[in-house]
C-alpha cells in the first residue's frame, strides 16, 4: 500500500518515513516561525460545559478541511515529490486559511500508486486533490476522483488528460503555441509551419499550431513530422527539401516552429543550414524545452523565439523558496505551488460545502498569471523570448494571458 496516512502532514512508507517526517517538521517549524507574524483569525469563545460536570471543557475543534496532495514521495521522483511538497507548504503559508490542511500521500511515482493514493485520500474526506506528477498517473487517479465528483490539479503538461474537474497545469503544448502565433503575427507573420518528431507531444503541438492559426484567419500551417528515432542533421535535410517557395516566391513559412530540444535542436538547426532551408525571412522558434542558455551558442538558433513563464514572477517565487527551504527549486516544482494555491482558494472558508473552483479568475502563480477556464482548459501568461549568446533569454515579449473569450 502505497498511500500514506490521514495526518496533515504524512510520512511516506518503510524505511524513509522518520527522515522525510523530520524535513517536514522542520519545514512547517519555519513556515509557522514566519507566520507568528501575520494576522491571526480570531479564537474562538467560551469553551463549552459538559453535563453534570460543572467544568469548563476546551471547545470542539472545527472541521479541517483537507486537501490531499499526491506526490512521489517514494521512487525514483522522491527528491522531486519532496520538492513539490515544499512548495505546497509555502503555497498554504502564504494563501492558506484556518480550518484548512493539506494531507501528502505517496504515489510511488506509478500509475497504480497515484489510483490508491486518490482513493484513499477521497476516503477519508479529500476535497480537492492535487497532483500527481505524470500523465499515465493523472489517467488513473482521475477514475475515483471523476466517480466522487472530487477536483483534480495535476501537474502534467499533457492536454489530453483535460476534463471537467480535471486541470492538468503543466505549460501545454497547446498554449505555447497560441502564445507563439500571436507574438509573430504581431510583428507580420502569416505563414507557420511546425517539424516535429511523431509522437504524443508532436501532435499536440499539431494541433495547437492548427488552431491558434484557424482563430487568427491565417492559412493552414504546413505540418512535417519525422520518425522520433530519426538522426536530427538528416531529418532536417529532409523538412528543408519541403520549404522551397511557391513558383511566385510566396515562402512555405515566415515562422518554422522546431519540437525539439536540448543537443537534438542544435543538431537540428545546423542540419537546416545544410540543407539551405535558412535564407531569410524564415525564423526559427521552439518551445519551453528551449529555456537552455547553451542552445544560443548555436549560430543557427542565434535570435530564434521560444514561450517560456513570466521571469519576473519566477524569480520572485525562486527567492521566496530559496529563503524557506535552503535550494533553489527546479522549473516543474512551481506547478505545485500553483496547484496548492488554487486549491487553499478553492476550500478556503467551506468546510461543509462543494469547493468553489475559482473558474475564470484571474491566479497569481509561481510561473506567473493564470486561469481555469470549463472543461478542464488552463491559460497561462507566457512570455515570448530570444535566443542570444551569454544570456538566459532575452523578453522580446512580456508575459500576457489571453481573455476569456480564448477558451
Amino acid at each position: 500500500m502505497r498511500t500514506a496516512g490521514p495526518a496533515p502532514v504524512a510520512a511516506p512508507p518503510a524505511a524513509r518515513a522518520a527522515g522525510t517526517a523530520r524535513r517536514v517538521a522542520l519545514t512547517l517549524g519555519a513556515l509557522v516561525a514566519l507566520s507568528a507574524c501575520a494576522q491571526q483569525a480570531p479564537g474562538p469563545g467560551f469553551g463549552s460545559i459538559a453535563p453534570g460536570a460543572g467544568a469548563l471543557l476546551p471547545p470542539a475543534p472545527p472541521p479541517r478541511t483537507q486537501v490531499a496532495l499526491l506526490l512521489p514521495l517514494t521512487g525514483g521522483n522522491a527528491a522531486l515529490g519532496q520538492s513539490m511538497l515544499n512548495a505546497a507548504q509555502l503555497a498554504l503559508f502564504e494563501q492558506g486559511a484556518p480550518g484548512f490542511e493539506f494531507v501528502p500521500r505517496d504515489t510511488g511515482g506509478t500509475a497504480q500508486g497515484a489510483a490508491e493514493a486518490a482513493r484513499a485520500a477521497i476516503a477519508t474526506g479529500a476535497r480537492v486533490l492535487v497532483g500527481p506528477l505524470t500523465a499515465a498517473e493523472t489517467s488513473a487517479a482521475a477514475i475515483p476522483a471523476r466517480a466522487a465528483a472530487v477536483p483534480m490539479l495535476p501537474f502534467t503538461n499533457d492536454a489530453n488528460q483535460a476534463a471537467p474537474l480535471v486541470w492538468p497545469l503543466g505549460i501545454t503544448p497547446t498554449q505555447q503555441m497560441r502564445r507563439l502565433v500571436a507574438a509573430a503575427h504581431a510583428q507580420g507573420a502569416q505563414r507557420f509551419a511546425l517539424a516535429a518528431p511523431s509522437g504524443g507531444f508532436g501532435q499536440q503541438l499539431a494541433a495547437g499550431l492548427r488552431s491558434a492559426a484557424s482563430d487568427l484567419g491565417l492559412p493552414p500551417p504546413l505540418i512535417l513530422t519525422y520518425p522520433a528515432t530519426a538522426a536530427p542533421g538528416l531529418a532536417a535535410r529532409d523538412v528543408a527539401t519541403k520549404l522551397v517557395p511557391a513558383e511566385d516566391g510566396t515562402p512555405a513559412a515566415d515562422v518554422l516552429i522546431l519540437g525539439e530540444g536540448g543537443a537534438r535542436v542544435r543538431e537540428f538547426a545546423a542540419g537546416l543550414v545544410a540543407g539551405g532551408a535558412m535564407a531569410p525571412p524564415l525564423k526559427l522558434a521552439g518551445t519551453v524545452l528551449w529555456q537552455d542558455a547553451g542552445l544560443a551558442q548555436e549560430a543557427a538558433l542565434n535570435g530564434a523565439w521560444y514561450p517560456g513563464p513570466d521571469p519576473s514572477a519566477r524569480a520572485q517565487f525562486d527567492s521566496r523558496f530559496e529563503s524557506a527551504f535552503g535550494a533553489k527549486p527546479s522549473r516543474v516544482v512551481g506547478v505545485a505551488y500553483d496547484a496548492a494555491a488554487i486549491a487553499a482558494r478553492a476550500v478556503r472558508g467551506q468546510p461543509d460545502m462543494v469547493p468553489q473552483m475559482p473558474v475564470g479568475e484571474m491566479i497569481l502563480g509561481a510561473d506567473g498569471a493564470l486561469r481555469l477556464g470549463p472543461g478542464g482548459q488552463v491559460q497561462r501568461a507566457l512570455a515570448v523570448f530570444a535566443l542570444v549568446p551569454g544570456l538566459e533569454g532575452q523578453v522580446v515579449q512580456p508575459a500576457e494571458l489571453p481573455g476569456t473569450a480564448a477558451f
